[in-house]
């Protein structure tokens, strides 16, 4: 009895061991990286995030702030591409650190703003970068006031700018912006460095048709000509060409490791995707490294999402398909959304979304007109994770009146009237014997 009672117990929990399921991850692209995360540019849908609202280092992906900058000052015309900008001791010394991404400066020269400009986007040049933010805003210091700004304005969170370059202040030379320490260094979460590549491609496209050349020289024709490779070689000319990439920023220090914000358009649909201290199989971070993780994410995101309506214009819910009216030629009014709602999602999840009515406004006074605005609609997900949005705010649509209503005439409003105090009367009435 004794030994059948120990083989039970050994099926038994053999058995266990085979059935119970291992937690996983909803999906897994196997990224060797301490984060990442994958949106559609137009709507901001997350598609993919992992490890993403941890800060870490971001490198020259700071440059997206100081290029939001630069192309809101050429907006506004504070600074103009043909503006000139005089070498300081700061700029000159940073530029002649090649052991740095930079273009050299003369120390007496003057440079355009356009063409460092393209030495920043082009070839990451760092002290081209600080020149611009001197442009700008004066000093570096003063600078940093400018990107903290915006990045409060865009609600960015998990960030800390001590320069306007990525780099390291070890690297500066003594020379960093006051209030920031010797080794400071510029840190976000991955989010939000989406949401700052995602607001820049909304509010300055343009920057793309810097981004996307791959190879440049710096002062063609000029003694102080030096050729500017793109640092992002998945553009189409180099070496980890990817199809549709066309943007937008690298990055790599000792503390950051190699990043990546990497944008790509096909047939219409473009993704951002973010990329954080990427390593290879053995552990070890380098550029193919990163251009391999953010493959993975544009080849899940085009292989496998689509934009899909999912709420159509003049939707009527069938819990309410009418706002009751008061004083109106009819008694209630149609209602329905007024939009649709269009986003990326897996072509498999589209049944698991579904409308979810909210009403502002319950009961309307005549006259009503068409398309009053009476409450949101959105979409929730019944199972299954969905990231959201970057902003973190849900995609809605009005809910709207579908046809208008007269107000009642005098008369009818009369005996309306007599109507409403006969009808509760009798509930008080009918209220006392119940």
């Amino acid at each position: 009895m004794k030994s059948i009672s120990v083989l039970t117990l050994a099926v038994l929990l053999f058995s266990m061991l085979i059935t119970v399921p291992v937690a996983k991850a909803e999906t897994d692209l196997g990224l060797t990286v301490d984060a990442a995360i994958l949106i559609d540019a137009d709507s901001g849908k997350i598609l993919y995030e992992q490890n993403a609202d941890t800060s870490l280092g971001i490198a020259s992906m700071t440059k997206m702030m100081t290029e939001y900058l630069l192309l809101d000052a050429i907006n506004a015309g504070t600074v103009t591409w043909e503006q000139e900008y005089r070498v300081t001791d700061y700029t000159y010394k940073m530029s002649q650190n090649r052991a740095l991404s930079n273009v050299p400066l003369r120390a007496d020269g003057t440079y355009t703003i356009r063409e460092l400009y393209e030495a920043m986007a082009i070839y990451s040049a760092n002290a081209a970068t600080v020149a611009i933010a001197e442009t700008i805003a004066g000093t570096e210091t003063e600078f940093l006031k400018l990107m903290n700004a915006k990045a409060e304005e865009l609600g960015l969170e998990g960030y800390k700018f001590v320069n306007s370059t990525g780099l390291n202040n070890t690297d500066l030379f003594g020379m960093h912006p006051s209030g920031t320490g010797a080794e400071d260094e510029n840190v976000m979460s991955a989010k939000s460095t989406a949401k700052l590549a995602y607001h820049l491609l909304k509010d300055h496209p343009e920057v793309l048709e810097t981004s996307k050349i791959a190879k440049k020289t710096f002062r063609e024709g000029t003694s102080d000509a030096i050729k500017m490779e793109n640092w992002n070689f998945m553009l189409p000319e180099l070496v980890y060409a990817y199809e549709g990439v066309d943007g937008l920023k690298t990055g790599t220090t000792t503390f950051a490791g190699h990043c990546f914000t990497g944008t790509a358009e096909r047939n219409g649909t473009r993704l951002i995707a973010v990329v954080m201290k990427a390593v290879d199989a053995n552990g070890v971070g380098s550029y193919k490294a990163r251009f391999d993780a953010t493959a993975k994410l544009f080849d899940y995101g085009f292989g496998q999402f689509t934009k899909q309506e999912l709420l159509p214009a003049n939707y009527v819910f069938d819990e309410q398909k009418t706002v009751k009216v008061t004083k109106g030629k009819a008694d209630d009014v149609a209602i329905a959304t007024k939009e649709p709602i269009s986003f990326m999602i897996k072509t498999s999840d589209k049944d698991l979304y579904k409308p979810v009515l909210d009403l502002s406004k319950k009961e309307l006074e005549a006259a009503v007109e068409q398309g009053t605005v009476i409450g949101k609609a959105t979409l929730e997900r019944s199972e299954g994770t969905d990231y959201g949005f970057i902003d973190g705010e849900e995609l809605t649509v009005d809910v709207v009146t579908t046809a208008s209503v007269e107000r009642a005439s005098g008369i009818s409003l009369f005996f309306q009237g007599i109507g409403k105090f006969f009808s509760n009367l009798w509930g008080s009435v009918t209220g006392l014997f119940s």
